[in-house]
């Protein structure tokens, strides 16, 4: 996708906007909302994830049918997602049909009526992706990981929550969240495509005007640093060990965020080429599957290592994996390996450039935590300057990997 300037906005209501024009025949508009399951007390987990869920049920003047069909009618698209700091309501579309998609995202977040008869249903199938989640350890393992490595903090529940708690959610209850949590000032509206901003903006201001609950301060505490853990065996029956190793990195405002996703990339980035497949795979055939990756909030974030492998060969592979990382740790990357590491990251993300929706997405979020998006041009500067030092630098982080583990 070629680069185009970002265009940015402010509603009379506070609501922030960005914009992005391209020339594809399809368009994409959402709002990405700072509430997530980390803003939930214990009393209700899974909130935020049951109310992305039940948003889609209905409004003040329309049934769920009507926002079920209302953009599958044209050929596109209406999804969401909840993470532990955000909720995302979005629309992918031909384009010509912005103001239908953006008209109803406004109604959704404005006038969501959650009646309890479609609350009574979609408790059916979240409690059966809750069963499903749990039959999966490969997925589990990252949220047992996170219940460890943030104990004491709301970071430490999972985003699905519980069926006990679950149970608990009425119409009054997903109201009351999409009151206190959905307001203005939380949220970013995003749009990518052919419309000009200035149309974009005016669509918004008009569609949005309801839109005027007041802003409650986030009140987020960051999480503590625990005690480094290893080897929690986990009862799950399986043929194959299911491994984290992971360490607290900084989050999405840390200026050497770049560093820490680029060297990520070089420990088990999606590459065949990658140290640990290299080391694991390739040289031993221990693992079929081995990566790294980051996991970034507002103000804090991991760098994560799954593996899975036979259960008696664990201890052979965290060794592997530490003559891979001390390294990275104690000695500056020559330039020439630094040289081919940015080429070959630089490349993955032109590479993925291509998947627009995810790319006004990624911008959405960044004006939400950073207030601004930058273009892929400007992300490729930012890692060319990266050097062997900064490298280094960052690498330190790494240093209580293999003390932070869980089988």
């Amino acid at each position: 996708m070629t680069d185009t300037a970002i265009k940015y906005h402010t509603l009379s209501n506070g609501m922030r906007i960005v914009a992005r024009t391209t020339q594809l025949p399809v368009e994409h508009c959402g709002v990405i909302i700072n509430a997530g399951s980390r803003d939930e007390t214990s009393e209700i987990h899974g909130l935020a994830h049951f109310v992305e869920h039940t948003i889609f049920k209905g409004t003040g003047s329309h049934r769920a049918s009507y926002v079920r069909d209302r953009m599958e009618l044209v050929g596109g698209e209406l999804n969401a997602y909840t993470t532990k700091e955000e909720t995302a309501i979005y629309s992918t579309f031909p384009a010509g049909h912005l103001e239908r998609a953006l008209s109803l995202i406004a109604e959704m977040v404005i006038d969501a009526t959650f009646p309890e008869a479609e609350l009574a249903k979609e408790k059916l199938v979240v409690g059966e992706e809750i069963d499903t989640y749990l039959d999966t350890p490969s997925d589990a393992i990252f949220d047992d990981f996170e219940d460890i490595i943030y104990e004491g903090s709301p970071l430490s529940h999972n985003i699905l929550g519980t069926r006990e708690s679950l149970s608990r959610f009425d119409s009054s209850s997903c109201r009351r969240w999409l009151e206190e949590r959905f307001t203005p000032g939380r949220t970013v509206f995003f749009y990518s495509g052919p419309t000009s901003p200035e149309k974009v903006f005016s669509l918004a201001e008009k569609h949005f005007r309801g839109f005027t609950r007041r802003d409650n301060p986030l009140n987020r505490e960051i999480p503590p640093i625990n005690q480094p853990f290893s080897h929690l065996n986990d009862s799950r029956e399986s043929f194959q060990a299911h491994t984290v190793i992971g360490t607290r990195i900084p989050g999405l405002l840390a200026p050497n965020r770049l560093e820490l996703s680029l060297l990520a990339n070089i420990i088990g980035g999606p590459g065949m080429n990658s140290l640990l497949n290299v080391a694991l795979r390739e040289r031993h055939g221990l693992v079929y599957t081995i990566d790294a990756s980051t996991s970034l909030m507002s103000d804090n974030g991991l760098l994560t290592i799954y593996f899975g492998c036979d259960p008696d060969d664990v201890k052979r592979c965290i060794r592997l994996i530490d003559r891979v990382i001390i390294p990275l740790v104690e000695t500056p990357v020559s330039q020439r390996k630094l040289d081919a590491a940015k080429r070959q990251f630089i490349g993955q993300l032109t590479v993925g450039s291509i998947n627009s929706e995810q790319v006004a997405i990624s911008m959405g979020r960044s004006v939400l935590y950073r207030s601004v998006a930058r273009t892929l041009k400007e992300t490729v500067e930012a890692i060319n300057a990266i050097t062997s030092d900064s490298l280094l630098a960052s690498a330190a982080n790494l240093t209580e990997m293999s003390r932070l583990t869980l089988k």
